[in-house]
């Protein structure tokens, strides 16, 4: 359904969206924000107190409640009018269509294709959970995720990290991130915070208030040794990374 828009029409369909959206905060219900904000919490520390009664009841009003919170919303409303409109379309679109079968004009011609292996990624997409590395020796992949609820922990001793640049990539909503580096490794991080605080490499931010940090050591530009790029983007959350 999608896949007929151009780009033009789908990028006006979203600024359309986030123009509703900025307006129902400015002028009408800003409170269904922080009502879906205070919702995230409890679905977050119901979630990470699941086992217990309350842990389930507390996230059960929580989802109930960010459910209920973002189809409140105008800018959720006008989407999915959209997509009710588009399914239409498409669908009588097609039924108007006759089926068109054109010939094959490769079918006579060498085609050529790059062999490719597919890799299993070290980390998976999950909105809520924990994940760390393996505690035993693992084959390294580069991490690009991104998350919503729960910590992160990486542990790059446990590994053998490539002769060039490791890139591990984190966009991540609530939860806090552990970077393990060996000692021998040299490390250039960009982390973005709206809420949090930062331990680096013995460097301390207490108090992150929608800034961004970005270090690196010494001879990372210049060493011939496994480097690790980090770059990192938390909503709300701590991050830590230190020698191991």
């Amino acid at each position: 359904m999608f896949q007929r828009l151009n780009t033009e029409t789908l990028n006006w369909i979203l600024i359309i969206g986030v123009i509703l959206f900025i307006a129902e905060i400015v002028f009408f219900n800003g409170g269904l924000i922080i009502s879906a904000l205070f919702s995230g919490l409890f679905i977050y520390f119901g979630w990470k107190n699941f086992v217990r009664l309350w842990g389930k009841i507390l996230f059960w009003i929580g989802l109930i409640s960010l459910v209920l919170s973002i189809l409140n919303m105008l800018a959720v409303r006008f989407l999915v009018i959209v997509a009710i409109v588009l399914f239409i379309m498409n669908y009588v679109k097609k039924t108007q269509e006759a089926e068109k079968i054109s010939p094959d004009l490769i079918t006579h011609q060498e085609v050529i294709v790059d062999p490719m292996v597919i890799k299993q990624p070290l980390f998976h997409h999950k909105i809520f959970d924990d994940q760390q590395t393996d505690q035993t020796a693992y084959q390294w992949r580069d991490i690009n995720i991104h998350g919503g609820f729960g910590d992160r922990i990486i542990d790059l001793s446990n590994t053998v990290l490539p002769n060039d640049t490791a890139v591990v990539s984190i966009r991540h909503f609530v939860g806090n991130v552990e970077i393990y580096v060996p000692y021998e490794v040299e490390v250039s991080i960009h982390h973005s915070s709206i809420f949090g605080r930062a331990h680096i490499l013995g460097k301390h931010h207490l108090k992150i208030m929608n800034e961004s940090l970005i270090y690196q050591t010494e001879k990372y530009d210049t060493t011939s040794l496994p480097r690790v790029k980090i770059i990192t983007s938390i909503v709300s959350g701590d991050i830590e990374v230190k020698r191991i």
